[in-house]
């Protein structure tokens, strides 16, 4: 009973949430403004943006109806405070997909789903970018979003929104969703209070035909012109007119200017009502839905059917909601009036009311409306009761801004004698605010001093953790070692999360057979107490230590497999945002080194606000150098600089000089990929902070495994600088590098020592060195680590791609050889023509010249042009492609048009 119970009360708020306002006969068609915004073919976000009062929802449900007219899918969602938690905003979004793709939901899903926020994120936008059918997805009241991640996510589902498809959105106030852009773009319809206010045909049509006044033409006018078209002023005063026995005293006697005349009318309006309507309609404006049972449970002697019927027959008060319950609420703006009425008039009940809503809720088996009434009504005594009970269950479900919300309402005085509430506070702090106010707070409560063995396994997990999220590795490390000698401490969760942070720590410190051993005792945790969080950290650690040691296929499939572990919730299962968001960047990265860029900017875009909220350092860096990457590839330098500039300066305000030094490098990589050496290497003084490398030397931290100060100089001196003495630094790097066992870096290195041995004339030994580097990457699906040094290095892949077609290498090497065009088709065209080589490498003599129509097709064929491309160029048959393609084979002995262009390059003729 208690599962039926929760499953409908779940399914009645996503039906209030999912269902447009209902049209009826009293609503005017707003044709012109719907007509406008349903063809606005160009545009991928419609914005009605006004104060209250002025039609948006109504508006926006009339262009609902023209699209389902048209053939047009659509999907509604009505946005509430409760949405700034990622989580509830995923699970209402996706769940407003499902409904409108017609995809299956399950029942048990939806606002408590047990998929993470990153998976939930990359699905849905993912098959909004895949959706080829026209669609129309409504967010009404979303002045309610304010929480940055939330913005970030509808900013990504603005920009993967395919041709045809809008986002149609209902706010108070500008929402923060770059509108700039899409303005300049074309991609932006604006419709304001300007726009949205009566004309006086529309004032007309509303009050006398839709209301049925019969008011001369001068009231009509008069009534127009004091309420300058406000929709709301209207309505009310149509209401107030409705038994007004002198309208034109009435009409002159108001004016229509502002919020007041709102309050004056409802007012006016409200104290025409019975007092048994009266009543009814003060007491239960402190929900945000309403039902019969509901409104029973808070008037237990008032007949809530009958009176919801008579307001619903009046067509006045209430907005049904259509779903499988009978559902309603208030207009906002008379809403808002009734709970200032409330508090004015009957403050005392106001408690007692909330009270009333959250045992109702509490019996429904839904704690979060329950803790937030409780809330509402300042019964603060019931809310830390039930987040005594309910807490640690949201703890494990990862709703951690839902808790830290919660816990700013509280007084911290009331906290005092709730210490598992204390800590729970802490892992929300730490996770949505800051792990230095988390820290704080750890300190402040005195909850380490505590020996209650309830407190002792959160608190010994909470330091290090913290400590790591702080950067402080080297603490965690040496803390973490010591808390590891008090286990087991008799909470699985928690402990196995202390193992996890202390294997991450040794692995940073480069101690990797003993965080080895620590994971596969957590493993071992784990299958008794399974917790989606504490797998997923086991597998996302061991896939780094992969990493750094150049195993990049079996790290990628620890990520792979991290970033989808997520099971049926249970006693300790942690599905959460952040550990979700931390091997979602892991994962990322894995896609972004196969060179799959949209697929990795998409899981970049989900999931990089996240760990920017955290302030996970390693996190933060890589995903934004992997976003900056991919904005310079695409050619968007602005953007490219913009990223790096937001990572530097959050590095500043978060007081992580490291981020803060390794958005410099990164910029100076870009600067010398675009040729500005000078400024290159200016920036490379500025990032050159010796605390912050000295310290990165003796640790093993991902983000800087391969960008360390040391290798941006080295970078820049193989490129452009003393290719002589960069020869002799490598060596020694590269040696060091498969001492300490990090192969990657090593692979890294050995690119640049290639490329200085060219630039020194040294082209044979340049192309040794990178056929061994690149069959190493073959093994091991490197992409990104070549294609990331740019044409210079390209270059030399060219000309080791021509070596190894003469020697007859790709017959015996077909894998290889394969992996060879792949890297070219990533470097582009233009790298062909990049940087010949200093020494002369003697052309080759064709055994037979080509003529002049064979040398344009190689020339074409070189660029990449099929043979109907080919054809059109030359105003040839493709029959006639075919035949010089065989001649061009035969005279260079070639046996495919690959080896055919990498022969002709090598003889000078392309």
């Amino acid at each position: 009973m208690k599962t039926s119970s929760y499953l409908l009360s779940t399914r009645t708020l996503l039906n209030s949430k999912l269902s447009p306002p209902t049209s009826h006969s009293s609503q005017v068609t707003r044709t012109r403004i719907r007509d406008s915004a349903v063809g606005a073919s160009a545009a991928k976000l419609v914005l009605f943006q006004a104060p209250a009062g002025f039609g948006k929802s109504t508006l926006m449900a009339q262009c609902l109806e023209r699209f389902e007219s048209e053939g047009v899918a659509t999907a509604w969602l009505t946005l509430d405070d409760a949405d700034n938690d990622i989580q509830r905003f995923l699970s209402c979004v996706e769940a407003a997909i499902s409904s409108m793709m017609e995809l299956p939901q399950e029942p048990e899903r939806g606002l408590h789903s047990s998929k993470s926020p990153g998976d939930t994120a990359l699905e849905l936008v993912t098959s909004l970018a895949a959706e080829h059918a026209a669609f129309a997805l409504f967010l009404d009241d979303f002045e309610r979003i304010h929480e940055p991640t939330v913005l970030g996510l509808v900013r990504e589902i603005i920009d993967h929104l395919p041709h045809n498809c809008r986002l149609v959105i209902g706010s108070r106030s500008v929402p923060e969703l770059g509108l700039g852009r899409l303005r300049a773009r074309g991609r932006l319809l604006e419709i304001d209070s300007e726009l949205m206010r009566f004309s006086k045909e529309e004032t007309h049509q509303f009050l006398n035909g839709c209301r049925q006044l019969s008011l001369s033409l001068d009231d009509l006018g008069h009534i127009h012109d004091k309420t300058e078209g406000w929709v709301a002023a209207l309505w009310l005063a149509s209401l107030a007119l409705e038994h007004h026995p002198a309208p034109a005293e009435f009409i002159a006697s108001f004016s229509g200017e502002n919020r007041a005349v709102a309050h004056y009318l409802a007012e006016d309006v409200l104290s025409q009502q019975p007092p048994r309507v009266r009543n009814f309609l003060l007491r239960t404006s402190i929900l945000r839905y309403m039902s019969v049972p509901l409104c029973n449970a808070l008037l237990p002697d008032t007949d809530s059917e009958s009176l919801i019927n008579l307001l619903n027959e009046a067509n006045i008060f209430l907005v049904p909601i259509e779903g499988q319950e009978r559902l309603y609420r208030y207009h906002s703006l008379f809403a808002d009036f009734l709970r200032a009425q409330l508090e004015q008039h009957l403050p005392q009940e106001v408690p007692y009311l909330h009270r009333a809503a959250s045992h109702w809720f509490e019996d429904q088996h839904r704690p979060v409306p329950a803790i937030d009434h409780a809330l509402e009504g300042k019964d603060y005594r019931r809310a830390l009761e039930l987040l005594s009970v309910h807490g640690e269950e949201l703890l494990a479900q990862g709703r951690m801004r839902l808790l830290a919300r919660w816990f700013e309402t509280i007084p911290a005085e009331r906290l005092e004698d709730y210490p598992l509430l204390q800590a729970i506070h802490v892992w929300a702090l730490c996770f949505t605010a800051s792990p230095r106010k988390a820290m704080d707070l750890l300190q402040r409560t005195g909850l380490e001093n505590s020996r209650d063995p309830q407190i002792r396994p959160h608190v010994l997990a909470l330091r290090p953790s913290i400590l790591a999220i702080m950067d402080d590795f080297e603490e965690a490390y040496r803390i973490g070692r010591e808390a590891l000698k008090q286990l087991p401490n008799g909470d699985p969760f928690a402990d196995t999360a202390l193992v996890n942070t202390v294997a991450n720590a040794y692995s940073v410190m480069g101690e990797y057979q003993e965080a080895r051993q620590l994971l596969d005792g957590a493993r071992d945790v784990q299958g008794v107490y399974e917790s989606a969080f504490n797998a997923m950290y086991s597998e996302s650690v061991e896939g780094i230590i992969d990493l750094q040691e150049g195993r990049q296929r079996q790290a990628a499939a620890r990520f792979r497999l991290a970033v989808g572990m997520t099971r049926a919730r249970g006693a300790f299962s942690f599905s959460g945002t952040t550990g979700n968001a931390w091997a979602g960047v892991l994962h990322a990265s894995a896609v972004y080194e196969s060179n799959d860029l949209p697929q990795a900017a998409r899981l970049l875009n989900v999931y990089v606000p996240l760990v920017r909220d955290i302030g996970l350092p390693d996190h933060m860096i890589l995903g934004d150098v992997m976003l900056s990457r991919i904005a310079f590839h695409e050619g968007d330098l602005d953007k490219a600089f913009q990223i790096l500039a937001s990572l530097e300066l959050t590095g500043h305000r978060r007081q992580q000089p490291r981020v803060v030094a390794t958005a410099r490098l990164e910029r100076a990589h870009l600067m010398l990929l675009q040729g500005d050496e000078e400024a290159s290497l200016a920036e490379l003084d500025r990032a050159d902070d010796p605390q912050v490398w000295d310290r990165v030397k003796k640790l093993r931290l991902l983000a800087n495994d391969l960008e360390t100060a040391q290798i941006g100089r080295l970078r820049w001196e193989s490129l452009v600088g003393d290719a002589g003495r960069a020869v002799e630094k490598l060596r020694e790097a590269i040696a060091e590098a498969v001492d300490d066992s990090r192969y990657r870096r090593a692979c890294k290195l050995r690119l640049f020592l290639a490329v200085a041995l060219q630039r020194k004339g040294q082209l044979r030994g340049a192309l040794e060195e990178m056929e061994k580097v690149l069959k190493e990457a073959c093994r091991e699906g490197y992409f990104r680590l070549i294609l990331d040094e740019g044409p210079r290095v390209g270059a030399l892949v060219v000309h080791l791609q021509s070596d190894t077609l003469e020697r007859k290498q790709d017959r015996r090497e077909p894998l290889f050889a394969e992996y060879l065009q792949q890297l070219l088709q990533g470097f582009g065209p233009t790298v062909f023509n990049a940087y010949p080589p200093v020494e002369d490498a003697q052309a080759l003599l064709l055994p037979e010249p080509l003529t002049r129509k064979e040398i344009r097709v190689l020339k074409l064929l070189a660029e990449g042009h099929s043979n109907s491309a080919m054809a059109e160029k030359l105003f040839v048959s493709d029959s006639t492609i075919r035949t010089h393609l065989r001649n061009i084979n035969a005279k260079l002995n070639a046996s495919n048009r690959t080896e055919a262009v990498a022969i002709a390059r090598k003889a000078g003729v392309v």
